[in-house]
Formats: C-alpha cells, structure tokens, sequence
C-alpha cells in the first residue's frame, strides 16, 4: 500500500451532525478531512463512517493514526 500525503499535523476538530461522511485516506483532498475523488489511481479509497447523534469529531489528518479516522496523537511523532 503506497504512503499517504499528510494533509497536516494536527487533528482537525469539528462539531458533525448525525450522518454519513467519507473520511479521505490519500491526505490529497482539498476539503480535508473528507474525500474529493483526489484519491483516484491512487491506491487510497475513503472510508465511510457513520455518525449515529451530533457529536465533536477530531478527524485524523496526519493519515497514520492506528484509530482510522480519528486521531490518537500520532501527528506528534511523525
């Protein structure tokens, strides 16, 4: 599996609504931390996560956090 971009070194934390959401995994969106189809011929799909009730998501974009699509910190030793 090739190397994803690091879109940046900080989780990107935002208050969602109940909903489906694609998570993008490349770290090559422009509308971070959701996926724009930049992925394409990439070897990278998003990852769809599904939200049940309205919560603050701190959304992984650093691309290597062992949690997916939320961050656990590793931004921090990358």
């Amino acid at each position: 599996m090739p190397t994803p971009n690091i879109a940046q070194k900080s989780p990107i934390v935002q208050k969602m609504l109940a909903g489906t959401y694609w998570w993008c995994t490349c770290g090559l969106s422009k509308g971070q931390p959701f996926c724009d189809g930049s992925h394409k011929g990439s070897g990278f799909a998003p990852v769809k996560v599904e939200l049940t009730e309205e919560k603050t998501v701190a959304w992984c974009a650093c691309k290597h956090s062992a949690n997916g699509c939320y961050c656990d910190g590793t931004h921090k030793k990358l």
